[in-house]
């Protein structure tokens, strides 16, 4: 059961600020004909009651002390908007269900845009960032008719393939280098082979956490004239704290300006709730692809609304009111409150390697470009190893610090551990997303846990327990 909100979270202080918002979204609605709604305040806090009790089958994402898979907990702003909205609960499609919301959305992704270069981009929010990238694939086969292969590095997020199979056009996967990244090689000598209509770049893999050479792929499309998406729905944010990246990885963002699409995911590092996602587009003529003869919607907003450029119809205004508030109160500027934020998960990601680099029972399997580690305790073979890596994982669990655990291809591991005797195709190792600006200050507490596990581990495999 996950532990009790500690007095730094200070949940129940939010109701207090969420009850003074409301009370002047009432005033504003004051001159509506009172009315009655059937509800009784007794039996609906008893669902809530019973609701708490089950959402008690979570592990503490909000905790530092949670360090796997890619939960963020949106910050409080974000969570009080979404809630606010809700009273509402406007529609982002037609605009005259959502006119302030639809407002603020446009707002947000000029935000979002200004982060990469773009002065005025096409784009809007999205659930998340598959359906994000679907559009941007679908832009992107309809932009080059005769051109259908797509494209992406096999570390790339496995829904690029799925939507290609959506789409009904080819996927070809490109083999990675030993850092995680696209390699240039084998993408050249596929887009010698393949009518490739567009490249998939991916900016932070969700594995390794890998930046492919966006610059590099640049110079390739003037040549091949394919379009070039980037898929930056992990690493996008980062492109405000240059200062925190090797420079391959800084070249990498420096291109994002030039690529023709890119997926955000706000819920990533964006501190927004679930489903907040974005997609961009650098030429506004990709609105064409949306034209469409539909006898209730309706253009009502000069150049077009927000709904007349989305493959989704109805979309939450909750999402926009949501990441407007964060945006107004933690701006993307350079040097500002959220960048420090991004660049604290770095240099967390970063002493925790060099922590556990120090340690000969530890093995670092990737120097983290963004916030993601990827490591590994030490053993004979693939197969024990991967044992005995999922009992760490477990004993860690126990302990009070979770993880991910993460399937490596065997041969990736070689370089690192030559010793290792390759009886399994891939190995289970652990995997820590330090997304939390607070993980800079945990890592002792994470290394000593980890330290703990790995005794227990130990233990429980030669039987001494």
């Amino acid at each position: 059961m996950s532990p009790e909100p500690g007095p730094d979270l200070r949940w129940s202080e939010e109701l207090s600020i969420l009850a003074t918002a409301l009370r002047e979204l009432e005033t504003s609605f004051g001159g509506c004909p009172p009315f009655e709604i059937a509800w009784e305040a007794g039996p609906l806090q008893q669902q809530l009651v019973a609701l708490a009790r089950e959402m008690a089958d979570n592990d503490p994402y909000f905790h530092p002390l949670y360090a796997g898979q890619m939960l963020k907990p949106p910050h409080p702003v974000a969570r009080m908007a979404w809630t606010l909205s809700l009273f509402i609960n406007p529609n982002n499609h037609a605009l005259d269900g959502g006119r302030a919301t639809s407002r603020l959305e446009k707002s947000c992704i000029q935000a979002l845009g200004r982060l990469i270069g773009w002065t005025d981009p096409l784009g809007h929010l999205t659930g998340g960032g598959t359906v994000a990238n679907l559009e941007a694939l679908w832009v992107g086969r309809e932009r080059r008719p005769g051109r259908p292969t797509i494209v992406a590095s096999q570390e790339a997020h496995y829904t690029h393939r799925r939507m290609a199979g959506v789409l009904g056009v080819p996927f070809v996967p490109i083999p990675v280098d030993s850092r995680g990244r696209m390699n240039l090689a084998e993408l050249d000598c596929v887009l010698a082979r393949e009518e490739v209509g567009t490249v998939v770049a991916t900016v932070g893999t969700t594995g390794w956490g890998a930046v492919d050479p966006v610059d590099e792929i640049v110079l390739r499309r003037a040549e091949h004239g394919f379009r070039l998406h980037a898929d930056a729905a992990y690493g996008g944010y980062f492109s405000l704290v240059p200062e925190h990246l090797d420079p391959s990885t800084r070249r990498a963002y420096g291109a994002l300006s030039v690529c023709d699409s890119i997926v955000i995911d706000p819920h990533k590092h964006g501190l927004q709730p679930y489903g907040s996602g974005a997609v961009l587009f650098r030429d506004r003529e990709d609105a064409r692809i949306y034209a469409h003869d539909s006898p209730y919607t309706y253009y009502t907003a000069a150049g077009g609304h927000l709904g007349e450029i989305s493959l989704e119809c109805s979309r939450p205004g909750a999402a926009a009111a949501a990441l407007w508030s964060t945006l107004n109160l933690l701006p993307l500027d350079s040097g500002g409150t959220f960048a420090q934020f991004l660049g604290e998960s770095c240099v967390a990601a970063r002493d925790l390697a060099d922590r556990l680099a120090g340690d000969p029972k530890w093995t670092i399997l990737n120097p983290p470009e963004l916030d993601i580690l990827v490591f590994s305790a030490r053993a004979g073979s693939a197969r024990e190893l991967s044992r005995f890596n999922r009992r760490i994982f477990e004993e860690a669990r126990r302990g009070g610090l979770y993880l991910a655990l993460f399937e490596a291809p065997a041969g990736r591991l070689q370089a690192v551990l030559p010793e290792l005797e390759m009886d399994r195709p891939s190995v289970s190792v652990l995997r820590s997303c330090l997304m939390k600006p607070e993980h800079r200050g945990w890592c002792g507490e994470i290394v000593s846990r980890l330290e703990t596990a790995w005794r227990g581990a130990l233990e429980n495999r030669t039987g001494t327990r």
